[in-house]
């Protein structure tokens, strides 16, 4: 079974796998949506996920029907990350998610070689202030790739700097994007949330405190 094929790399999305700050983006999305005259619902923020802070205004735009130019978007995007930022001030250890941690030391005691594979450009500040930035062996985000997914450069990457062929990766996302990267990278995809948004994953699993290391590792 291909469950059963042991894995030497783990590649970890950071929003929503390791750390719940989908929550800030919502608010710091919804805030911006509401200067624009427009509400902010859950439906839009599952368009976002997984995808960088620039595709995600575009889709904002397109859903709202607006049409604005470089120097407009840019400031839109600068001020929803000012307002994220913000709001992640006061973030430590507590704001990883459940069994987080204890997974990444189990897979490192495993000798597994670790990765951060992330659409965001705040990744190393966050694992900065969770404290985890060590146990990663390699931390690819958005300000090191050109191609966002659900294009797997950013897996593709973090596989070659951890030094393990793609076959032998594992991908832990959250997003129907991301999942799609790992697969087209030729990568085993677990999927974190709901298996009906979670459709091109390999395995589903509803945290990461459900996954049992020795399953694939």
């Amino acid at each position: 079974m291909e469950e059963e094929k042991k894995f030497r790399g783990a590649i970890l999305d950071l929003d929503g796998v390791l750390v719940d700050t989908p929550k800030y983006h919502y608010e710091a999305w919804k805030c911006l949506a509401a200067e624009l005259g427009f509400e902010f619902n859950d439906a839009d923020n599952e368009c976002l996920k997984g995808v960088s802070r620039e595709r995600s205004l575009d889709i904002l735009l397109e859903i709202y029907h607006l049409d604005l130019n470089a120097a407009q978007r840019k400031q839109l995007a600068d001020k929803k990350n000012r307002w994220f930022l913000e709001s992640i001030q006061e973030m430590d250890e507590s704001g990883l998610l459940p069994g987080a941690l204890k997974l990444l030391w189990r897979l490192r005691e495993k000798g597994v070689k670790l990765a951060i594979g992330s659409a965001s450009k705040n990744a190393s500040l966050i694992l900065s202030h969770l404290n985890i930035g060590h146990l990663f062996d390699a931390v690819i985000d958005a300000n090191r790739v050109s191609m966002t997914k659900p294009h797997p450069e950013v897996f593709l990457l973090a596989a070659r700097e951890i030094e393990v062929p793609p076959v032998e990766c594992v991908v832990f996302e959250d997003a129907e994007a991301g999942l799609q990267a790992a697969r087209m990278a030729g990568m085993y995809a677990v999927g974190i949330g709901k298996p009906d948004a979670l459709r091109s994953a390999n395995l589903v699993i509803a945290a990461l405190a459900d996954f049992d290391a020795n399953l694939l590792f």
